[in-house]
């Protein structure tokens, strides 16, 4: 019993037969006559839309020739049976088969009705210079009835094709005629061979198109329209490859869950230099060092920074401090911006550029704040730092957590199995960043 505050229901359920792919007492009654439409069809108004794929079998097996979820043709004897639909669904990671079966029953009604089976329409393939035959088959009600081909062909000389005559006894009233083309030319290609069926009853007509057969040309012409087609793809994938190569890069790092900070006796994994006016404690650079940046790098990604207004008690010798806590640390992060540089930060970028182009025990990533227009206050040797190591800020742009910004970030510090934290909204979403009042760390 299924229920909640609005409404109840019951539901009844059904052990599934071992040795079968349906249960004869969960199925639909489909019933059709022979030589008449006959129209099955995997349609579900809910699992329709959820399943990735849908197969229709026919007594639990495939159905020889027919890949697709319908059967839409004229009924036969052999059609009776039971057909399944499989609805396959995924749903967390896990595959359900949600299934729907009918039981086809064929009437044979062709000693009242006389029938012509088969599509009305067909399409035919002949090979040149090949022999070609098409069967037309009808059950004949009575003996005024007639079964006959007519064609139109250019040519006068039909002595190249003739109609072979054929009843089966054992089943009343059904007769073919065949159609035979000793040898296939040109002038029978591209034309309509139509079978009709007369009776006192009903007067009905098959087409045959008889097209030519794909040679080696035209297989040659599609493995070209293949190569072709391969070829862009494979210069789609490069660009894809080559526009989203942090993500792809990042994505791997995560699956192959490395971690570059193990075992190399650093303490911080960035030390954090923003360069500020002397006279300025409350400038955006400021926020920016010590908010926004913790914010993501520490409580989202799970990186550990050094910062020295923040982590460091006051009192020592500013500059040893500097140059001990820059060695503890993987990467020097620099915050560019057109602020004059004080004494201390000066030092901090120079021991760092020392630590990075001459030592080669540190990695420097620039982010350029604010865009700056004139660097010649800046140490020449920072012309020696590769360009994908300098990111820019673009305020409100490159505030979410799944921005470009934060992702060429991440790829430039080293690799790590971070913590991750969200921000959510009350529906459970994930939101921009949201950032606290700061308070230094004690």
């Amino acid at each position: 019993m299924g229920r909640n505050e609005h409404m109840k229901r019951n539901i009844f359920l059904i052990k599934k037969n071992k040795h079968s792919c349906f249960h004869p007492n969960n199925s639909m009654t489909i019933e059709g006559q022979v030589g008449k439409f006959l129209k099955i069809n995997c349609i579900d108004d809910y699992y329709q839309k959820k399943a990735y794929h849908i197969s229709l079998l026919k007594n639990c097996s495939p159905i020889p020739g027919n890949s697709k979820p319908y059967i839409w043709k004229n009924a036969e004897l052999n059609d009776e049976g039971n057909y399944t639909c499989i609805f396959f669904l995924l749903n967390n990671a896990r595959l359900f088969n949600v299934t729907k079966t009918f039981s086809v029953k064929i009437n044979d009604n062709r000693n009242t009705i006389p029938t012509l089976f088969g599509k009305r329409i067909n399409y035919v393939e002949a090979e040149l210079g090949k022999e070609k035959t098409l069967n037309c088959t009808a059950a004949l009600k009575d003996p005024t009835d007639i079964l006959y081909w007519n064609f139109f062909n250019n040519s006068d000389n039909n002595i190249n094709i003739r109609t072979l005559h054929y009843r089966d006894w054992n089943a009343k009233g059904l007769v073919s005629k065949f159609l035979e083309i000793k040898t296939v030319k040109k002038e029978n290609l591209n034309i309509w061979y139509n079978c009709t069926l007369a009776s006192a009853e009903i007067l009905e007509t098959v087409g045959y198109f008889l097209k030519k057969k794909e040679g080696p040309a035209d297989i040659s012409r599609n493995i070209f329209i293949i190569a072709l087609v391969s070829s862009a793809l494979v210069i789609f994938l490069v660009i894809m490859c080559v526009i989203y190569r942090v993500d792809i890069l990042l994505c791997y790092r995560d699956l192959l869950r490395r971690d570059e900070t193990l075992l190399d006796g650093k303490e911080y994994d960035a030390f954090v230099s923003y360069l500020k006016d002397s006279q300025s404690d409350n400038g955006e650079e400021n926020k920016f060092a010590l908010e926004i940046l913790p914010e993501a790098l520490e409580k989202r990604f799970g990186y550990k920074l050094c910062i020295f207004e923040r982590d460091i008690i006051p009192g020592g010798a500013i500059v040893d401090d500097i140059h001990s806590l820059i060695n503890k640390s993987r990467r020097l992060i620099i915050v560019l911006s057109e602020n004059y540089i004080s004494n201390k930060v000066k030092y901090e970028l120079e021991s760092g550029l020392h630590e990075a182009l001459v030592e080669r025990k540190i990695k420097i990533i620039l982010i350029e704040f604010t865009p700056i227009r004139d660097f010649t206050f800046l140490p020449q040797s920072l012309k020696l730092l590769k360009s994908h190591r300098i990111l820019k800020w673009k305020a409100d742009k490159s505030l979410p957590y799944n921005s470009r910004f934060w992702k060429n970030l991440r790829y430039l510090m080293p690799a790590k199995n971070p913590q991750t934290v969200f921000s959510l909204d009350p529906l459970g979403n994930e939101l921009l960043p949201v950032f606290s009042k700061f308070q230094p760390s004690k």
